[in-house]
């Protein structure tokens, strides 16, 4: 299995309290998430923060706007520095993804840091390098973007 590992990290013009609570409500990540995805998350949250153990299902259209199951549960969080979700059930054979804060004067740095992987062996491999990688990128560079709009310098 071929692991692959995807980086970004974005300076936010805010203070950690408020990056914090914006991040660590799950219900706020359809406000970054391209509206092409379909995502939609299924679970019944309520307004509670996330919380390691919590299992989150979401609905997403990442290929021909076919809906996909993804079910991840976040594994571990710190408050103010870091989470981590892991997908239980998805469209990858691996996704973890690592959430890191992190005080700088004048605003937070955030970095995602994700290790993920693809199924169907070398044709996954293949469909990385045509596809999926170019997909994450566009994501998280749409991401930066709203998140830019949340907290405006």
């Amino acid at each position: 299995m071929k692991v692959y590992t995807f980086q970004r990290t974005q300076v936010i013009p805010t203070t950690l309290e408020k990056a914090w609570d914006f991040f660590s409500s799950p219900k706020n990540l359809k406000l970054i998430t391209p509206d092409y995805l379909g995502f939609k998350i299924t679970s019944d949250l309520g307004d509670q923060k996330m919380y390691a153990g919590q299992i989150i299902n979401y609905v997403v259209k990442p290929v021909m706007n076919i809906p996909m199951r993804w079910t991840t549960e976040i594994t571990q969080v710190i408050e103010g520095e870091y989470f981590i979700d892991h997908q239980v059930f998805g469209p990858y054979k691996l996704w973890h993804h690592q959430h890191f804060f992190k005080q700088l004067e004048g605003g937070i740095e955030m970095t995602d840091l994700i290790h993920y992987a693809i199924p169907l062996g070398w044709i996954g491999r293949i469909a990385n390098g045509l596809m999926v990688e170019k997909k994450l990128k566009e994501i998280f560079d749409y991401r930066n973007q709203k998140i830019e709009e949340v907290f405006p310098n």
